[in-house]
């Protein structure tokens, strides 16, 4: 899998190097280095972007963009090569064609082979590899948390933390991509870009439909962490963004930011309407608690109560929370939800997210089930999890990041990195006086599917694993199966490929768990940390039902109508086209095989 993976990253290098090579020859870039490795570039721009040519593994250049000698941007963390050209990214000019432009790079040697890949297109298109077919990415460069989701006027609106100069971490600003049913989506443009007070870290967004703010009736109010690196710390604090064109393009509210605090982690505000105190809830992640204030207007924010101490797991700093309320169902009652997304520290080691569920006042959240902690889902690779505002029905609907900090810089991709589980629903069941986050695939994934084939109920006995080559050739599909067991102590499914690689998936009856192999899946070694077993608790009972969905490099597994979930990421060398099924001392029965093309 290395092998080939190396192989198409050189021949799309070679592709991209040599278009930059060819407009290289266009007039209007005179380069000139000075000491310290500092350099100047004098623009005459002859086309829409700048092309700057970048190299994951080099130090960080700073780049800043220059007119009539004052500096008009913020600077840009960039990896421009040193030693080799991995891929290109754009630095939109089309704002000053036909005027002289001057860009400053600090901490960039002379001797770097980027002077002599710089140049300008009309158009850029990134190509990328290997390519989710249904799930949300990045058109190029980087991704992590969703944030900022509601949905206005029949769109659903995603926005997200992304990096438009490189496929590693940073210059993070709201990427924003747009959908009428959760399932395909358009890129629309990062409207919210680095300022004076940082980056734009994680938040939310609401819809003011009384005007509490005075931003205008019905207008998109976002709320994100403002984060500036100083010399002595991170300096992380609240600020607000408002639209009134629907989410499209944002106005910075003048006295950013709003909210400060002298803690190093402060972040990711989460932003809801409370209706029986008729004010604005601000849940915000601070070190390992989450803190909660009020808020009449939106702008002036009061504390009201911090939760965490003594409550769920604590291995790292608490992130990205939500606040939801939601019915248990079959009861009529409705409970409260606080989700909180914890890196490192998760069940199988890096980030992942736990929830808690209690009763919230306007002011303060009560666990009323503190004896276990409880996760949203028993993969590694699902973090970062929120919900859309404003979400239509009353439908309670959340997405994730579908990866994990351990290894995110060293994902086997090429031109992107990061990308976001399927749209999930959300709801709460009773099981053993305990109550529990249900979570399944949402109803409009049902109409993305059209049926590839379904086979009869069938008995499987033994070790013998017996493959069938019966899937999809291109790796993406949804397979939904039910099991009745006989007995058997442990019963499983392989998925394979014509290269020996596998993923395996079995319930060990006698343990109570679930279980997700994916440790000879295919390209393992780019991470100790990614080569490993997941597990789920399943109650005893004879029957299970699973809702599997593969896209070339990822799996989510949906047990029981979504009362546990799982989500890994793998990186085969051609795609899971067989499957086969085992016992280990007893039998069971398939008693239900269908396999879905997502269309």
């Amino acid at each position: 899998m290395q092998k080939s993976i190396s192989k198409l990253l050189a021949a799309l290098s070679a592709i991209l190097l040599c278009s930059a090579i060819y407009a290289a020859e266009d007039s209007g870039i005179n380069i000139r280095h000075l000491s310290n490795e500092q350099n100047i570039i004098d623009l005459q721009p002859a086309g829409r972007y700048l092309l700057l040519p970048v190299e994951d593994e080099a130090v960080e250049g700073k780049v800043y963009l220059v007119q009539d000698n004052v500096t008009i941007s913020h600077g840009l963390n960039i990896r421009l090569a040193r030693k080799k050209v991995d891929y290109y990214v754009p630095v939109d000019l089309s704002a000053f064609h036909g005027r002289k432009l001057q860009m400053e790079i600090q901490a960039v040697p002379a001797s770097s082979v980027c002077w002599d890949h710089i140049s300008f297109a009309d158009e850029f298109e990134m190509q990328t590899s290997p390519e989710p077919a249904y799930h949300h990415i990045p058109p190029y460069g980087w991704m992590n948390d969703p944030n900022g989701m509601f949905y206005q006027d029949g769109v659903y609106h995603l926005y997200y933390q992304y990096n438009p100069y490189g496929c590693t971490w940073g210059n993070l600003h709201w990427g924003h991509s747009t959908s009428t049913d959760l399932v395909h989506w358009k890129h629309v443009g990062a409207p919210l870009a680095p300022d004076a007070w940082g980056y734009i870290f994680s938040g939310s967004c609401v819809v003011d439909c009384h005007n509490t703010s005075g931003f205008g009736e019905n207008a998109v109010a976002a709320f994100y962490t403002s984060s500036k690196p100083t010399r002595w710390t991170d300096c992380q604090a609240q600020s607000i963004a408002f639209s009134t064109d629907g989410g499209y393009t944002f106005d910075k509210y003048e006295s950013n930011p709003v909210l400060i605090s002298d803690l190093k982690d402060f972040r990711d505000p989460k932003v809801f309407w409370y209706a029986p105190g008729k004010h604005w809830v601000m849940v915000l992640a601070a070190g390992q608690e989450m803190h909660i204030y009020s808020s009449s207007n939106l702008i002036d924010w009061k504390f009201e109560s911090a939760f965490g101490e003594g409550q769920g797991a604590h291995g790292g700093v608490w992130e990205c929370p939500d606040l939801v309320e939601l019915e248990v169902e079959g009861t009529g009652e409705k409970k409260w939800v606080l989700i909180c997304n914890i890196n490192p520290g998760g069940p199988f080691g890096g980030s992942a997210t736990q929830y808690f569920v209690g009763s919230f006042n306007g002011k303060r959240f009560v666990n009323e089930f503190p004896e276990e902690t409880k996760w949203m889902d028993w993969g590694k690779d699902n973090y970062a999890t929120v919900t859309w505002s404003n979400a239509p029905d009353g439908r309670c609907i959340a997405i994730g990041w579908m990866s994990n900090w351990q290894y995110q810089n060293q994902l086997p991709v090429f031109g992107y990195r990061g990308a976001n589980t399927i749209a999930r629903e959300l709801s709460l069941y009773e099981q053993d006086g305990e109550v529990y986050l249900k979570s399944g695939p949402v109803k409009e994934m049902d109409a993305a599917r059209s049926l590839v084939t379904e086979k009869k109920p069938f008995p499987v006995s033994g070790m013998d694993c017996k493959k069938d080559y019966c899937l999809p050739e291109d790796g993406v599909f949804e397979i939904e199966l039910t099991f009745r067991n006989h007995g058997a102590e442990k019963f499983g499914i392989v998925f394979s490929n014509h290269d020996g690689e596998s993923v395996k998936m079995y319930c060990d009856a006698s343990k109570g768990k679930f279980a997700m192999d994916r440790t000879e899946s295919g390209n393992v070694d780019f991470s100790v940390d990614f080569p490993v077993v997941t597990c789920a608790p399943v109650p005893e009972n004879d029957e299970l039902s699973l809702r599997i969905f593969f896209d070339r490099t990822s799996v989510e597994i949906f047990g029981n109508g979504g009362e546990f979930v799982m989500t890994n990421l793998v990186f085969p060398s051609s795609p899971y086209t067989g499957i086969g099924f085992y016992a280990d001392r007893g039998a069971f029965d398939v008693t239900s095989f269908k396999v879905y093309r997502i269309d």
